[in-house]
């Protein structure tokens, strides 16, 4: 009796398993099955247009990522502050050559991170890219360095 309810009990797991899957492909704008006709039309209007479905896996993924980056992103704030130069006003100057002297042992995505931190105006420098060597003097200034939460 007992190992009859377990049966039991797997094949209702997997027929929801299998309900759950065939309901987001029915609304899954590529997917190829049939009679997946009531799709759900894509809008870029929308405010959850380009975003993963909340609360699946896709969207964890997406803010440990971002958890991630931001964490890397004060780091260099940090070390910028640590090396540079500090000025009146409170922001922090250093020449892209000695800050990735500096770099090269803490991360290998140092351009990125820098042109992350200049959009969300952490700091700034001039040009849209910098590369080892060409724009070793040019100076990349730390507005502030951002605050922990």
């Amino acid at each position: 009796m007992m190992a009859n309810q377990g049966i039991s009990h797997r094949v209702n797991q997997w027929q929801k398993f299998c309900n759950d899957h065939k309901e987001k492909q029915m609304i899954n704008p590529f997917s190829d099955w049939s009679g997946a006709s009531h799709r759900q039309k894509l809008d870029k209007d929308d405010p959850n247009y380009g975003r993963p479905v909340e609360g699946s896996m896709t969207e964890y993924r997406g803010q440990q990522a971002g958890e991630l980056i931001s964490g890397e992103i004060m780091e260099l704030c940090h070390v910028i502050a640590d090396l540079g130069r500090k000025n009146a006003d409170g922001s922090f100057c250093i020449s892209f050559g000695q800050l990735f002297e500096a770099y090269t042992t803490i991360s290998n995505k140092l351009v990125g991170m820098l042109m992350r931190a200049r959009k969300q105006k952490l700091l700034t420098f001039p040009g849209e890219m910098l590369f080892q060597r060409r724009d070793d003097d040019v100076i990349i200034t730390l507005f502030k360095i951002p605050s922990t939460q």
